[in-house]
């Protein structure tokens, strides 16, 4: 299971880098071919996790890194790398995601004084 996930990974990231000027019968051919290819997993009791949005969950995800977001609530899930995999509602392959943390204030406003 986990030697086929690299396959739907390739075929996501071709489809996302194909230019608009790639022939629409090739982008057609990488879409078919990657649906063909999660139809069987699906078949199967695979199931992907796209946390985008969501909060961190370890259980299920491997924060890749933090990063400060003033938009978002700290650890939500603020961009997701490599989507995770369930195989019958048990972890195969965990989402890596970036996670936003709180905004760190300067020192200033934390009422901190430099030294001279």
């Amino acid at each position: 299971m986990k030697e086929l996930l690299p396959v739907v990974d390739s075929l996501e990231k071709a489809l996302e880098t194909m230019e608009e000027g790639a022939s629409e019968v090739h982008r057609e051919g990488v879409s078919m071919t990657l649906k063909m290819q999660l139809d069987v997993l699906n078949k199967f009791g695979v199931e992907s996790i796209e946390p985008h949005g969501e909060p961190f969950d370890p259980q299920v995800h491997e924060a890749m890194t933090m990063v400060p977001n003033p938009d978002l609530d700290p650890n939500t899930v603020m961009d997701v790398m490599q989507k995770g995999y369930l195989l019958n509602g048990r972890l195969v392959r965990p989402a890596m995601v970036v996670v936003s943390q709180k905004p760190i204030e300067p020192l200033a406003a934390q009422g901190v004084k430099k030294s001279p």
